[in-house]
């Protein structure tokens, strides 16, 4: 017969139940549990993400205030529903926008009304 008895076998089974009580044990035994899905994938995946976004070609990045400012260097403006349809904004944005590069971004604005009613804005030289 073995030398091991009833009260061995229940120490050896608690202690092999219990869980890793060093942070970093805890830390590898939470990662075990949980398998990364979904949007948080972790720091590779973001990481990689992260290249793919800027590999993309310049021409793709173009930003939404050189649209707005290219449609109001045109010799008539830009309406506001040209800017809506360009960038997506609500009304209110678009004029915030455009008081703001008035006083903020050093570029004299002229803005009027055409035939229809139509508010349009405009960069003079």
């Amino acid at each position: 017969m073995s030398n091991v008895t009833l009260e061995d076998a229940q120490v050896a089974r608690t202690e092999a139940a219990q869980p890793a009580t060093t942070p970093k044990k805890k830390a590898k035994a939470a990662q075990a549990r949980k398998p990364a899905k979904g949007p948080h994938r972790g720091k590779k995946a973001a990481a990689k993400t992260a290249r793919k976004a800027a590999t993309k070609p310049a021409a793709a990045q173009t930003n939404k205030k050189a649209q707005v400012m290219a449609l109001m260097r045109r010799p008539k403006g830009a309406t506001l529903a040209e800017i809506i349809a360009a960038t997506g904004w609500q009304k209110h944005t678009v004029r915030g926008f455009v008081s703001i590069l008035g006083k903020k971004g050093g570029a004299k604005i002229e803005s009027s009304k055409n035939s229809s009613g139509e508010r349009a804005y405009k960069i003079a030289k």
